[in-house]
């Protein structure tokens, strides 16, 4: 666990232990979440990560007869 200081500004420095094990660049977007009496920090994917992670889905939608 690390502890961390929130600044004047209130910026917080992500410790280099945990931006390496997340793989954490400059620029890359986290999403700020308030989950009762902590915060966290989730890893928001770059769209070309996302490339593919549909692969192999059935997108067959069984319809009512009435609709087309």
């Amino acid at each position: 666990m690390e502890i961390v200081t929130v600044s004047k500004d209130f910026r917080v420095v992500l410790p280099k232990k945990v931006r390496d094990a997340l793989g954490l660049v400059p620029g890359q977007r986290l999403m700020v979440v308030a989950q009762g009496d902590r915060i966290e920090f989730v890893v928001v994917p770059r769209v070309a990560e996302m490339k593919g992670i549909m692969k192999g889905i059935d997108s067959v939608v069984e319809r009512d007869d009435d609709r087309l």
